[in-house]
C-alpha cells in the first residue's frame, strides 16, 4: 500500500524545513526504540544534537551517537545522566519524555503486586519527575526550553489488564499541566501528548500473539474508527510542532493520536 493508499501516515509530511531545530540541544528517554526513535530521528534530521537513554550498553548502535547508559527509575541513576546530558550537550533545549513500561495481569487489578505498580508509577511518572527536575533549571535559566510528555489514552479509560499504567499516565498528565503552569513565566512551554495504538515492534508482536492479531488488539480499545492504528511518524510529526517556535501560545495541552478511540469529549 502506498502512502497515499492511507493519507500518507506512513511517513511524517515533509513540510518543515530541515534545519529548523539547527544547534537545539535534545534530550529525549526511551529513545532507542519504538516512539523514542522516531522522534529521535525526526529531529536529528532536522539538525538537532540528540541524546537518548537507555538502560544498557546492548542498545548502542551508530544511529545513536549520543547514547547514555542509566536507569531512570533509579533517583541518583535519574540525576547522573541528567547532569551527563548537560555535560555532553552543552546545555538542554527540548527534553521528550518517551520511555515508558507496562506490566499486564489476566488476574484483574486486586491480583497486581507491589512490583507491578513500582514498574509503571517508577518508570511512566517518577523517571519524568527526576529528569525535569535537573533539568528544567537550565532552560530557566536560558528563558527558554520545552518538554513534552507521552502519556497515553490509557489514562482516561484503564483497561483491565495493565491498570497501574493507567494510573501512571493519568499522573504523569496532572503533573506535566501542573509543571506547565509553573515554569511557562520562565519561557518554558511543557505539553503531553497521549497516543493510542500506535504500531511498534512490541506493538506489532502483542498483535501477533492474538488470534485475530491488530484487529483484534483494536476491538480492546472498542475500536479504532479510522479502521488502522497510528504511526510513529505522526507522534514525532507532533512532537516536532510542539516543541518549535511555532507555537508559542501552546502552553500544558494534551493531544490526543488515536484514530478516533476516544469518544469522550
Amino acid at each position: 500500500m502506498s502512502s497515499s493508499d492511507n493519507g500518507g501516515r506512513d511517513t511524517a509530511p515533509e513540510v518543515v524545513p530541515h534545519g529548523e531545530f539547527d544547534g537545539k540541544r535534545v534530550l529525549v528517554t526511551g529513545g532507542s526504540r519504538g516512539i523514542g526513535a522516531a522522534i529521535s530521528q525526526y529531529l536529528r534530521d532536522r539538525g538537532a544534537r540528540v541524546a537518548t537513554v537507555a538502560r544498557s550498553r546492548r542498545t548502542q548502535n551508530p544511529s545513536l551517537p549520543d547514547l547514555i547508559t542509566g536507569d531512570l527509575t533509579q533517583p541518583a541513576e535519574a540525576e547522573r545522566v541528567s547532569y551527563a546530558v548537560l555535560d555532553r550537550l552543552g546545555g538542554i533545549d527540548i527534553v521528550v519524555h518517551s520511555a515508558g513500561a507496562a506490566t499486564l495481569s489476566d488476574g484483574g487489578v486486586l491480583s497486581m503486586g507491589e512490583h507491578d505498580w513500582e514498574v509503571a508509577l517508577e518508570t511512566n511518572l517518577m523517571a519524568a519527575v527526576r529528569v525535569d527536575r535537573a533539568l528544567i533549571p537550565a532552560m530557566k535559566s536560558q528563558g527558554s526550553g520545552a518538554v513534552v510528555h507521552i502519556s497515553s489514552i490509557q489514562r482516561r479509560f484503564a483497561l483491565g489488564a495493565s491498570v497501574p499504567y493507567a494510573t501512571s499516565k493519568a499522573a504523569l498528565t496532572a503533573y506535566s499541566k501542573a509543571l506547565a503552569v509553573e515554569v511557562a513565566p520562565y519561557g518554558v512551554r511543557v505539553n503531553s501528548i497521549a497516543p493510542g495504538i500506535v504500531e511498534t515492534e512490541m506493538s506489532q508482536e502483542f498483535a501477533n500473539s492474538l488470534d485475530d492479531g491488530k484487529a483484534e488488539l483494536m476491538g480492546l480499545f472498542g475500536g479504532v474508527p479510522l479502521g488502522d492504528v497510528a504511526k510513529t511518524a505522526e507522534v514525532a510529526e507532533l512532537v516536532g510542532f510542539l516543541v518549535s517556535d511555532r507555537c508559542p501560545s501552546v502552553i500544558g495541552a494534551e493531544y490526543a493520536i488515536d484514530g478516533g478511540t476516544m469518544r469522550s469529549v
